[in-house]
């Protein structure tokens, strides 16, 4: 009888135990939930524009690291990038910085911006397949237009906030 009081108290411990943990892993996931759906709202109200010379363009930008990473080092201060044509399809110009990379095989067209070796930024106007992180694309211009607007010589973008 003693033997059964004995594994009935251990039983209901261990039970009572198992109950506390799963409610901090709850817990932990809830936490995780909020910080994560905090940033998306930070990532939301800090929407960057991207001039192409004088010119503003729509992007709708990617919601990764590099992109984070890209709006915290615009902040109060816009960044200028001298590009240069490259191969008769994209504009590539240096950062200045590095951003988290998450490299992938990707065949790009007409507007897609996108992060390569870490440290540049590419604008295309035509296509390509390379490794590359997306990190966003233009949304308010033709594939024509995209030509015409960087095919015609080096140009200079510019990053800032809204």
């Amino acid at each position: 009888m003693m033997k059964r009081v004995i594994a009935a108290v251990v039983i209901l411990a261990f039970a009572l135990c198992m109950a506390g943990c799963g409610a901090s892993d709850q817990t932990e996931e809830s936490n995780t939930d909020q910080t994560a759906a905090a940033t998306e709202t930070q990532r939301e109200t800090m929407e960057m524009k991207l001039l192409i010379g004088e010119e503003e363009v729509t992007v709708d930008w990617e919601n990764n690291d590099a992109v984070a990473a890209l709006q915290e080092s615009v902040g109060e201060e816009p960044l200028t990038i001298d590009m240069s044509m490259y191969d008769d399809f994209e504009q590539v110009g240096d950062l200045g910085m590095s951003l988290p990379a998450d490299d992938e095989q990707i065949t790009t067209e007409a507007g897609d911006i996108m992060l390569y070796s870490g440290d540049k930024i590419v604008v295309f106007y035509g296509s390509n397949t390379w490794d590359y992180t997306r990190l966003g694309k233009v949304t308010d211009k033709s594939p024509e237009e995209m030509a015409e607007q960087l095919g015609q010589g080096d140009v200079t973008i510019t990053i800032t906030q809204e």
